[in-house]
């Protein structure tokens, strides 16, 4: 038996820090107390030394690229920076190439990730408009959910048929996922533009192309639907202050039949960073102003908004240059999340325990994923520890996507992930990921 002795951590879960140890036997959390005496001569201990131990963070939002763009950034290499950044669970999206709209694609994805992901694993299926018959078949005790996008982004899964929409959320129980942005209002905004500037439109007018009104209308619609058909809505992504007040923190998480989720690339950067970043920063939706991101941070922290998530989406840095037009939506992020949000607890914005509740918990209370998500005997060993006063600054040289650059570059994050476990494996430690197997497992789905 292989057991792990973790021992003098801060240990964050279910809104309480408390100093102790934890033993990890197998994949498993045996025994969390405040002193844990090894149990053989041959169990591993780590140090934790007053250094926070959290739960592994459970991003439900990333597209990892294979198949198909895989030049982008691979199941191996985009799970491997996760876990360098403290994220042991991904939930991909299905606007790979060829999309997952199949059932037979949707198993293909898990077949490569058994093999190669470095962290534990689920992956979207995919609609469109003319798939529901695939959609339905589709297992909610081993796929995460259905991803519907309601806006075009990469790939062409673009739902617009309001009936098929219909279909589609009063035909299943599972957990729908929506990109909302309006499309129309999108192509207006954006003809208006190109009349002026042509294929090369200044940065500085993404937000005002993909709008707040592009989003409000497609978010509102949505949750429309769902009231009316009962379906079970997340809605991805959200961007803007106004969408905020469409969700509710009246009632318990567990209860909620609409839930949301922001991105920390839209509690980070504004309209105002377009000038330096420029399309390094473009993603869909679009970074927006100030009042956006001081309303998401705001409905983030009195429970309106449920997940912090990092919609992970590398491109290369010759497709970023490209003039506006052409330059893809979407940037890597998997490896800085965890740290970014720390940086926010430096900065006095958000306690440590609420970056927990909203990277770990709540994903895992969302979709139901079966013991995962929380520091408690009985679960599964996911975990990472932090080190609050080890900066570091982000460069070339340590950045682990395959794309090879970070809209973090030249950032100095205070904390640092120290060591990364995923089912009772070591699999990270001081900027070092393991190379002798792949321990990531499929997620299961207690439905």
């Amino acid at each position: 038996m292989k057991t792990i002795l973790i021992k003098n951590a801060k240990i964050v879960n279910e809104g309480t820090i408390f100093e102790g140890d934890v033993l990890i036997e197998n994949e498993f959390i045996v025994e969390v107390a405040e002193s844990i005496s090894p149990k053989s001569s041959d169990c591993k201990i780590i140090d934790a030394e007053g250094n926070y131990l959290i739960p592994g963070a459970i991003d439900d939002q990333v597209h990892f690229r294979e198949p198909g763009l895989t030049h982008k950034g691979d199941i191996a290499s985009e799970s491997r920076a996760a876990v360098a950044g403290g994220i042991t669970s991904f939930i991909e999206q299905p606007n790979t190439v060829p999309n997952a709209v199949t059932q037979e694609l949707l198993e293909q994805k898990y077949q490569i990730a058994a093999e190669t992901s470095f962290a534990n694993y689920s992956f979207m299926m995919g609609a469109t408009n003319d798939n529901l018959e695939e959609v339905l078949k589709t297992n909610p005790k081993n796929v995460a959910g259905i991803k519907i996008f309601l806006g075009s982004s990469t790939g062409n899964m673009l739902v617009d048929n309001e009936a098929v929409l219909e279909k589609i959320f009063s035909s299943t129980k599972m957990l729908i996922a929506v990109h909302c942005e309006d499309e129309t209002t999108v192509k207006n905004n954006l003809e208006k533009y190109k009349a002026e500037y042509g294929d090369d439109i200044p940065m500085e007018y993404h937000h005002l192309i993909r709008s707040e009104e592009a989003c409000y209308i497609s978010s509102s619609k949505a949750i429309a639907l769902a009231k009316k058909t009962g379906a079970r809505l997340h809605i991805f992504h959200v961007s803007t202050a106004k969408e905020t007040a469409l969700f509710t923190n009246k009632i318990p998480l567990e209860e909620k039949q609409i839930t949301a989720e922001v991105c920390v690339h839209h509690l980070w950067f504004t309209n105002e960073d377009y000038a330096k970043k420029g399309t390094l920063i473009k993603w869909n939706p679009a970074v927006k102003t100030k009042t956006d991101k001081d309303g998401l941070w705001k409905a983030l922290l009195d429970d309106r908004i449920d997940v912090i998530a990092t919609d992970h989406a590398p491109h290369t840095i010759e497709e970023k240059k490209n003039p506006y037009t052409s330059a893809p939506s979407g940037g890597p992020l998997v490896q800085h999340a965890v740290v970014a949000m720390f940086q926010a607890f430096h900065q006095g914005k958000i306690s440590v325990e609420k970056i927990v509740e909203k990277m770990a918990h709540n994903p895992a209370k969302i979709f139901k994923i079966d013991r995962r998500g929380f520091i408690k005997k009985g679960f599964y060993a996911d975990l990472a520890i932090v080190n609050t006063g080890m900066p570091w600054r982000v460069n070339k040289q340590n950045i682990l996507y395959k794309c090879g650059w970070s809209p973090f570059e030249d950032v100095t994050f205070t904390s640092r992930i120290t060591h990364t476990f995923v089912n009772g494996e070591l699999v990270y430690k001081h900027f070092k990921t393991t190379d002798k197997r792949r321990p990531g497992k499929r997620l299961e789905f207690n439905r």
